[in-house]
């Protein structure tokens, strides 16, 4: 399991190669379909970090079986599908246990990645700053340390010697256990002093009104971004292409201001990322205003935009006025490309999509301004720009208005 973590150099050397299974339950009165969707995200987490998808398994439980997350049944299709096709990783679309890794590395004979692992692993590859790399490893470590007792319990039978006395193994988990207190220690002190040059820095911009995108991952902040600032912001249609905050000046049709983009948020983001990035998710938490950019194609945007203001809850930054963005318009016009065989099904699928942002921005359409785009298109651009700067001018306007005695 520490390899995983700790071995990152050697995962993206060799990753290209790499094969795996997902595994996901269907738990209680949840849809099929729902878990289908997740299996879907979690195959373009696998895929952001270099696997090759071969198989997907899932099962209907009423809850997690205690000692492999699924059935006996289950383990055993599984491991005869691993063996059969030499696959190297299992991964399960949730989080695993210790004593659940350890039953399921010995039942399917493969290296076994929970979703919090893959995430943090897909950071770690992501990260390119010190203060995302410090972030990350701090992230890597916490999740590491309550999972060592379980991972040495293997030795506990090599105590031996007189009463009292401790064996090796037990000897070797201390050791272990005080080599990463002292590493979280350490990093903590480091990203204190990250902290305090972050304070400086945002000091400095005191003056300009601060803007933030924020959004479910992989729904076109950094495009957006790159757009508005005409900079070489990193974008790919993959997930957590962003994981550092990069702020630009831009200035629109006069209206300067710091636009700054930050790592996008998922379902089940680990509580130790949220809990260490909380100087990266600064940048959000000390914004005036959020532009919360939103994929209008995703059959289940409105899940997405409730992961996001929980987030925002999280970070403390739910009071922060906020425009609405649905982007890739685009892709739901796509739709009338399709085969004549299925055409009248799929513009019924779209127009209910439709049906559902629309309901969705007109109910919400006075609390927040809406605005619904295409960035590979360019539609809507200028209308974006337009309510941008709106919001800019009025929050300056407020912001620097004097009174007259």
């Amino acid at each position: 399991m520490l390899m995983h973590v700790n071995d990152q150099s050697d995962s993206d050397n060799n990753k290209s190669c790499k094969s795996a299974v997902l595994v996901a339950l269907v738990i209680d009165r949840q849809p099929l379909k729902k878990t289908e969707e997740y299996l879907t995200e979690l195959s373009f987490l696998a895929y952001t970090w270099g696997m090759k998808i071969m198989h997907k398994f899932i099962q209907r439980l009423d809850h997690p079986c205690r000692d492999t997350f699924v059935g006996k049944g289950k383990i055993t299709e599984i491991a005869a599908f691993i063996k059969a096709e030499n696959i190297s990783f299992a991964i399960f679309d949730d989080e695993l246990s210790p004593s659940q890794v350890r039953n399921l590395e010995k039942a399917l004979s493969c290296q076994i990645l929970d979703r919090n692992l893959l995430i943090l692993n897909i950071f770690a590859m992501r990260a390119s700053t010190q203060q995302a790399k410090t972030q990350v490893e701090l992230a890597q470590y916490q999740y590491i340390l309550p999972r060592l007792t379980r991972m040495w319990t293997h030795l506990s039978s090599q105590k031996g010697g007189s009463a009292g006395m401790r064996g090796p193994g037990e000897k070797e988990l201390e050791t272990d256990k005080r080599i990463i207190q002292d590493k979280i220690t350490t990093l903590r002190k480091r990203l204190a002093k990250i902290e305090n040059q972050s304070i400086t820095r945002s000091k400095s911009r005191i003056n300009f009104v601060r803007v933030a995108l924020v959004g479910y991952t992989n729904v076109g902040k950094s495009t957006l971004m790159k757009l508005l600032t005409k900079s070489d912001v990193l974008a790919e249609n993959k997930l957590f292409a962003t994981v550092d905050a990069t702020v630009r000046k831009v200035v629109l049709n006069g209206a300067p201001f710091l636009l700054t983009d930050t790592v996008g948020f998922i379902r089940k983001l680990p509580h130790t990322l949220v809990e260490c990035f909380k100087y990266t998710l600064r940048e959000i938490k000390e914004a005036d205003l959020l532009l919360h950019v939103i994929d209008a194609s995703h059959t289940s945007f409105h899940e997405q935009i409730g992961i996001v203001n929980q987030t925002l809850i999280e970070i403390g930054a739910e009071h922060i006025p906020r425009i609405l963005i649905f982007n890739k318009m685009d892709a739901m016009e796509q739709i009338r490309e399709k085969s004549d065989a299925t055409i009248q099904e799929l513009e019924t699928q779209m127009d209910g999509a439709l049906k559902e942002l629309e309901g969705y921005a007109s109910k919400h359409a006075t609390e927040y301004p809406t605005v619904c785009i295409s960035l590979k298109e360019g539609l809507n651009i200028e209308i974006l720009k337009e309510v941008i700067v709106k919001n800019v001018e009025n929050i300056r306007s407020s912001r620097y208005t004097t009174v007259d005695y």
